[in-house]
Formats: structure tokens, sequence, C-alpha cells
């Protein structure tokens, strides 16, 4: 069993649904040194992987994660992250680091995902029809009773809504 005042903040959703750039406002908000693990970096850049059924990245996003909280240092996860493929993943986790975990789902449509998509640095990488082979609506995991981030909220409204629900849970731990 891992620390118990380590924090893993996981979040998940569809592409295009702001993960990253939440991703990167929450860890520059945070008072204690966090590590930003990116699916997509393990996956594409690292590993050069598609996202399979039982895909290398799988491990080595579990091993990271792991790894980190085991060395007292904060995570933030972010990506895709399926249901289908990472669920056996999150449940391995959540056994050895049973405490202090906050899932949010960015709960995104599809036309809305689409509509981001043009304003990322990356829109060139893939385009429609990939982000439409991969979106899941309300891929929900069953492990966790996931938070849910609104279409409608700003960055700046879901940075706060993720550092709040982070920092009162501390706050009524210790």
């Amino acid at each position: 069993m891992l620390k118990d005042k380590t924090t893993l903040i996981v979040l998940r959703g569809p592409s295009g649904s702001g993960k990253s750039s939440a991703a990167k406002e929450v860890r520059a908000a945070w008072e204690s040194p966090m590590a930003l693990i990116e699916q997509d970096y393990l996956r594409r850049t690292l590993l050069k992987e598609k996202d399979i059924p039982n895909g290398l990245n799988i491990e080595l996003i579990k091993r990271t994660v792991l790894f980190a909280l085991e060395n007292s240092v904060d995570v933030i996860l972010e990506g895709i992250l399926d249901n289908g493929r990472y669920l056996q993943m999150f449940e391995e986790i959540l056994q050895k680091h049973p405490k202090n975990n906050h899932f949010f789902y960015f709960d995104v449509s599809l036309d809305e995902t689409l509509r981001r998509h043009q304003f990322k640095p990356n829109k060139n990488d893939f385009g429609e029809k990939e982000m439409r082979a991969w979106y899941k609506d309300r891929d929900f995991l069953s492990c966790v009773k996931e938070k849910i981030v609104s279409e409608a909220n700003s960055l700046e409204q879901t940075r706060e809504f993720i550092l709040k629900v982070c920092v009162d849970a501390k706050k009524e731990k210790f």
C-alpha cells in the first residue's frame, strides 16, 4: 500500500474535451510536487503505439503512476483512458493506492470535441474520422464514482472545480 498523503487525480474523457489543458492548469496551481502523466505522450511518443487492447502503454502508465506515488509525488494522469482497455489498470492502481484518489470525467459531446479540436496545436495529426471512431459517450469507469466536468465549463472553471474537490478532500482528511 502506498503513502496516504499522496494524491492521484485522473482526468478522462473524449479527445478534444480539454483534459490536457486542465491538467496543465491544475499542475501549475498545485502547491506540492506533481507528476503530469499524459497517456498520449507515453503511448504515441515514447512507445509509438496505437491504442490497442493490452498495449504496452497500459503497464507503462500504471508503473509510472505508482512510481511517482511511491516516491511521495502527487500525480495527475490524463487521457481518453477508455473503460474497456484501462479498467483493470485503474483497479490495480486503486488496490495499491486506495485513498486520496479523484477521478473526473469530461462529459463533452462529439460536436463540441470536434469544434475544440480545431484550436489544438496537434489538429493536423488526426481529424474528424479518427475522433468519431474514438468517441464513446459517457464512458464511465465502473470501479470509481467519477466527478463530471461539463462541456459548459470554461478552462478556469474546470481548474477551480478540480482544485476545490481535491483540496477540500485533503482538508477533511487532515
